[in-house]
């Protein structure tokens, strides 16, 4: 029996590929998956604690573990960086929500959006950089003028979903080939925080007002704020509507 671990920090994300290996049965052909969430969330520590089909780990001080365990881990949306010690010596895949190499890092539909450059969903063999590595398939979305960070982020989930579909029994059999692209860029969560502080003085075009509005705008999160005379926290989204046809 091959095993295969899979460590995710999406949960809506990981019930959507468990439904897809219900649907393709890969058990029956030997292949038995686990899952395993990081050490460190708190929300799944506290709803998973007890679970038996789940389990949070450390990658970083479980890798000997995990290399005499399993055959192959997959990163679906983890948010720990594999160590060398173990993307070494056996097969690491990361499901990554970008089209490398543009706005490899954190949050890649929101610096799409704001600088323009393409997304999409890449799946990559992982080596020791973050989100960097041989490219085994990947899809391009669109982003539309009416799109947030999240419309947008759905996007891309879908994308992801189509290609795990498309490639996933290539993958556990190691039957594909990879390509390479040129380094492109890198945005870190610091990145992302010097973004969400709006300077109300700051002087540029409309557009590309409204753009980094809605690159922060995701559902319930707050994000984009300013800070009002009495030093307090407004938080700021925007809702776009296109015009029906």
């Amino acid at each position: 029996m091959k095993k295969v671990l899979v460590i995710s920090d999406n949960e809506g994300l990981l019930n959507r590929f468990r439904q897809l290996l219900e649907k393709k049965d890969l058990r029956s052909r030997g292949i038995d998956f686990e899952f395993a969430f990081s050490y460190f969330h708190r929300e799944m520590l506290e709803k998973f604690k007890g679970a038996n089909w789940i389990k949070p780990i450390n990658v970083k001080e479980d890798w000997k573990d995990l290399i005499v365990e399993y055959n192959m881990v997959f990163s679906l949306h983890c948010k720990q960086l594999f160590p060398n010690e173990l993307v070494s010596q056996i097969k690491c895949i990361n499901i990554h929500p970008g089209l490398n190499p543009f706005n490899r890092g954190w949050f890649p539909q929101v610096f799409s959006i704001i600088n323009g450059l393409p997304l999409g969903a890449t799946v990559h063999e992982i080596d020791t950089e973050l989100d960097h590595g041989p490219i085994i398939c990947q899809k391009e979305v669109e982003i539309e003028s009416w799109d947030t960070s999240l419309t947008a982020y759905e996007k891309v989930l879908d994308a992801e979903m189509e290609l795990l579909d498309q490639y996933l029994e290539l993958i556990l059999e190691e039957n594909y080939s990879t390509f390479l692209v040129k380094e492109g860029n890198l945005n870190l969560k610091k990145d992302f925080d010097e973004l969400c502080e709006l300077n109300l003085d700051e002087k540029d075009s409309f557009q590309n007002h409204i753009n980094k509005l809605r690159a922060l705008t995701h559902g319930e999160y707050s994000n984009a704020y300013f800070y009002d005379k009495n030093g307090k926290k407004v938080y700021v989204t925007v809702q776009l509507k296109r015009e029906e046809s």
